[in-house]
């Protein structure tokens, strides 16, 4: 069973950088889609980028598309969310999940994994 952690949220001004990271403790990744999804406050979760197994194929979101990079690192059992130019429109709980088998076509609800979120703030 993976267990999820996410770490890298805090604090940003407009324009600013954060490097999300998504990390599996015990077993691989391998086989696994990766998703990070964002939920603000009284809006609905946001599938915000996906990146297929083995390195494969991305998908991202309209609103971060050019602005945020997903990539994973399986020998660290890691995946990564780059975002950069934040707005504070970005502001949100940001989490990650797992997919196995997955194509990066699927709802949120068929993941089978789910970290507990990090919150990102964008602020001046």
């Amino acid at each position: 069973q993976l267990q999820l952690v996410e770490s890298g949220g805090g604090l940003v001004q407009p324009g600013g950088s954060l490097r999300l990271s998504c990390k599996n403790s015990q077993y691989s990744l391998d086989y696994y889609a990766i998703g990070w999804f964002r939920q603000a406050p009284g809006k609905e979760r946001e599938g915000v980028a996906c990146i297929k197994d083995s390195g494969g194929s991305t998908n991202y979101a309209d609103s971060v598309k050019g602005r945020f990079t997903i990539e994973r690192d399986d020998a660290k059992n890691t995946a990564y969310l780059q975002m950069n130019s934040l707005k504070p429109e970005d502001t949100a709980i940001y989490t990650c999940a797992a997919d196995l088998f997955g194509d990066c076509e699927a709802p949120p609800q068929d993941y089978d994994y789910w970290g507990q979120g990090t919150q990102v703030t964008v602020s001046s």
